[in-house]
């Protein structure tokens, strides 16, 4: 058959998106890898279904699905590139300046602005509160410290790796993360970076270490894996999403990552969060909120055949 698809991205973080407002399609994991093979298909870290939602303040249901055919709960970049999907199509009003997405995690409402043809161009999207209790982001480690609210969660609990140890905070955003700030790259193994005489972030092996902590026995349901560092400009952050590898940049991840930095006491509550696709502006609000602003840009349609 014959599919009609756009491909979208935030901050490179990119998506096939396929119509199936009729709710009539099915994908195979098979077809799933296919369409997101950057050598034989499409080429994307995910394919997005945009189908109709049954909550009638919802402008449709974003059905996300990880290159590697499992379902995600949520993902930050794609329902920003969901909402641009919808405005640009004239399936929302343009004008009204807002809508709410359907996603597993949940509705999420979104506040977006639009170019001189109608176009959007930024997002800026409630993604709820952060999910710190352990038996719910999942990790199976016991909590360690409270919120100031009294919020039982996992603070940098020390996870150990042929590499040695790392220290994880763990928080969902309606899909796990555990976070480790980087304080000295010059403690870790030369064999961690392509340069071990450049040991910083943008050397660090993320793909090496991220797979192996994804599938740590500590994450019952896999996890994303965050690897950062606060520095003057904000907090730098680089990826491993589960059942993706590394990517260029995750919404969620960025979210998850300002909690957890501010729960650590290395930044305030609202931060640039500076990724290799670009940055994010995050802000943890007074309402335990977690709102997330970015671009969204459409790259091309066109037809695949599967």
């Amino acid at each position: 058959m014959n599919i009609n698809f756009a491909k979208l991205n935030g901050l490179g973080n990119d998506f096939v998106f396929i119509d199936d407002l009729t709710n009539e399609l099915s994908l195979t994991d098979e077809q799933v890898a296919y369409l997101c093979d950057r050598y034989f298909g499409i080429g994307a870290d995910g394919v997005i279904m945009v189908r109709p939602s049954a909550r009638e303040e919802c402008a449709a249901y974003m059905h996300y699905i990880n290159a590697d055919g499992t379902l995600a709960q949520m993902c930050g970049n794609g329902v920003r590139c969901f909402a641009k999907y919808l405005v640009d199509r004239g399936l929302v009003d343009a004008s009204a300046g807002e809508l709410v997405a359907d996603t597993l995690a949940g509705p999420k409402p979104i506040r977006f602005s639009v170019d001189e043809a109608g176009k959007m161009t930024t997002a800026t999207v409630d993604m709820g509160e952060p999910i710190l209790e352990p038996s719910k982001v999942p990790v199976a480690v016991d909590a360690n410290a409270q919120t100031p609210h009294g919020v039982p969660y996992v603070r940098e609990a020390a996870l150990t790796s042929p590499w040695g140890d790392f220290a994880f905070t763990c928080v969902s955003m309606g899909n796990p993360h555990t976070i480790c700030f980087i304080d000295s790259f010059d403690a870790l193994p030369d064999a961690l970076f392509t340069h071990p005489g450049d040991k910083r972030l943008a050397t660090f092996d993320v793909n090496t270490v991220g797979a192996y902590f994804e599938s740590h026995t500590a994450f019952p349901e896999k996890t994303n894996v965050e690897f950062a560092c606060v520095e003057a400009d904000g907090i730098h952050m680089r990826v491993y999403e589960r059942g993706c590898a590394e990517t260029l940049a995750c919404g969620t991840g960025a979210c998850a990552t300002n909690v957890a930095a501010c729960l650590t006491g290395r930044a305030g509550c609202e931060n640039d969060v500076i990724l290799r696709g670009g940055t994010l502006h995050i802000t943890w609000a007074n309402n335990n909120h977690v709102m997330m602003t970015g671009p969204a840009k459409e790259s091309f349609t066109g037809t695949v055949r599967l």
